[in-house]
C-alpha cells in the first residue's frame, strides 16, 4: 500500500457491524468514509469511534437510493474501494413487509454499483449472509455448499444482491469484488463505548439476552425447542464482530492484488445452541436470564455453522475470539450503556 491512506467508503457505515469496521480499517491503514442514513443508526456511533481511533470521520447522511446524493460522495472524495453494508436485515421482518426489503436491499446495491462504474471505482466489499445457504445440506458449511432456497426474503435479498454481483463481474473483469458470507455477530469493541444498540424491538438474540440482563426486558423468548440438536433450540455460528470488522479489513487487502471475484464465510466453525449462548451470558454477567419457548419463527432453521478455512487460506484471516469473550465484551457494552448511544 502507498504512502497515501486510501479512502473506503462504508455504506451503512454507522450501524452496528459498520463502526466496528471503522476501527479495524483504520488500524489497518485506512481512512474510512461512512453513508448512512441512520434508520437503524445514530451518530452517537460515530463520535463513539471517532474517541476510539483519535480521529475524525467523514459522514454524509444520506441513503443509497438517492443516487444524486451518492454521486456527491464520489466527486468529492477519491474512493478506492465501498464496503457496502447499507440494507435493512431482519429474517422476521422481512417476511412482513418483503416489498420494502426488495427495493432497499437489491435497488441500493444496483444503484451504488451504476454509481460506482460511473465513477470507475471497481473495487468492492460486499455484506452478504449465510441465509443465502438456505436449509443446510450438510454441516459445516463451505463456499461450494449450494445456494438458493432462501427461507425468507431478506435471505433472497443477499441472494440476488450477489447474483447481480457475480453478473457484473461476468460482464466487466475489471471489478474486483468480494462477498463475505456473515455468521452470526455478536460483542462489542473491547473498550465498551461501541456496540449493538437496535431501536426498538431487538431481531436478534443476542442483543435480546442482554437486554434482559440489564432489565430492560423481563424475559427472553426463545423460538422453538424442538429442532433436530442437543437441546431443541437452534444452533448457529457466533463470530465476535471484531473478528468480524477484521475480515473486512483483510478483505479491503485483497483487494489491492485485483482478486477479480471471491466468496468467502466469515464464521468461527463452532455452532451454538439458543441455550448454550444464554448459559455463556449468564456466565459472563453473573446474572440469571429468564426465557419462555415459544413457537417457532417462520424462516428458521434449526442448525448452520461455517467452514472458515477459505478465508485463512486466500486472506490470512481466523476468528480469535471465543464466546466467553463475545459476551463478556457484548455485556461490558450493554452495562456501561444500558440505553444504548444517547445521541
Amino acid at each position: 500500500m502507498s504512502d497515501k491512506k486510501k479512502n473506503i467508503l462504508i455504506t451503512g457505515g454507522a450501524g452496528y457491524i459498520g463502526i466496528h469496521c471503522i476501527t479495524s480499517l483504520v488500524k489497518s491503514g485506512y481512512t474510512p468514509i461512512i453513508a448512512d442514513n441512520l434508520y437503524n443508526a445514530t451518530t452517537g456511533a460515530i463520535k463513539a469511534a471517532e474517541a476510539i481511533i483519535g480521529e475524525s470521520i467523514k459522514f454524509y447522511n444520506i441513503d443509497v437510493l438517492d443516487k444524486d446524493a451518492l454521486s456527491t460522495v464520489f466527486k468529492e472524495n477519491e474512493i478506492f474501494a465501498v464496503i457496502h453494508m447499507a440494507a435493512l436485515k431482519a429474517v422476521g421482518e422481512s417476511c412482513t413487509i418483503p416489498l420494502k426489503y426488495y427495493h432497499v436491499n437489491v435497488s441500493g446495491t444496483v444503484i451504488l454499483m451504476e454509481v460506482m462504474k460511473e465513477f470507475n471505482v471497481k473495487n468492492m466489499v460486499m455484506s452478504s449472509s449465510a441465509t443465502v445457504y438456505g436449509t443446510p445440506q450438510y454441516l459445516p458449511i463451505d463456499e461450494k455448499h449450494p445456494i438458493g432456497g432462501c427461507t425468507n426474503p431478506y435471505g433472497k435479498t443477499k441472494l440476488f444482491m450477489e447474483e447481480i454481483m457475480q453478473d457484473v463481474y461476468a460482464s466487466d473483469k475489471d471489478w474486483n469484488i468480494i462477498i463475505l458470507r456473515y455468521f452470526n455477530p455478536i460483542g462489542s469493541h473491547e473498550s465498551g463505548t461501541i456496540g449493538e444498540d437496535p431501536k426498538g424491538m431487538p431481531n436478534n438474540l443476542a442483543p435480546f439476552i442482554s437486554q434482559v440482563a440489564v432489565g430492560i426486558r423481563s424475559e427472553l423468548s426463545v423460538f422453538g425447542d424442538d429442532y433436530d440438536t442437543p437441546d431443541g433450540t437452534g444452533v448457529r455460528d457466533y463470530i465476535h464482530v471484531l473478528d468480524l470488522a477484521d475480515g473486512h479489513s483483510a478483505a479491503v487487502q485483497k483487494l489491492e492484488q485485483s482478486p477479480g471475484l471471491k466468496v468467502y464465510n466469515l464464521g468461527t466453525g463452532q455452532g451454538y445452541s439458543v441455550l448454550e449462548l444464554v448459559k455463556a451470558f449468564e456466565k459472563a454477567t453473573g446474572k440469571s436470564i429468564p426465557y419462555k419457548i415459544c413457537p417457532r419463527r417462520a424462516g428458521d432453521i434449526a442448525a448452520g455453522y461455517a467452514d472458515p478455512k477459505l478465508a485463512e487460506q486466500e486472506m490470512n484471516w481466523k476468528a480469535k475470539r471465543g464466546i466467553d469473550e463475545m459476551c463478556s465484551d457484548m455485556w461490558r457494552w450493554q452495562s456501561m450503556n444500558p440505553k444504548g448511544y444517547t445521541s
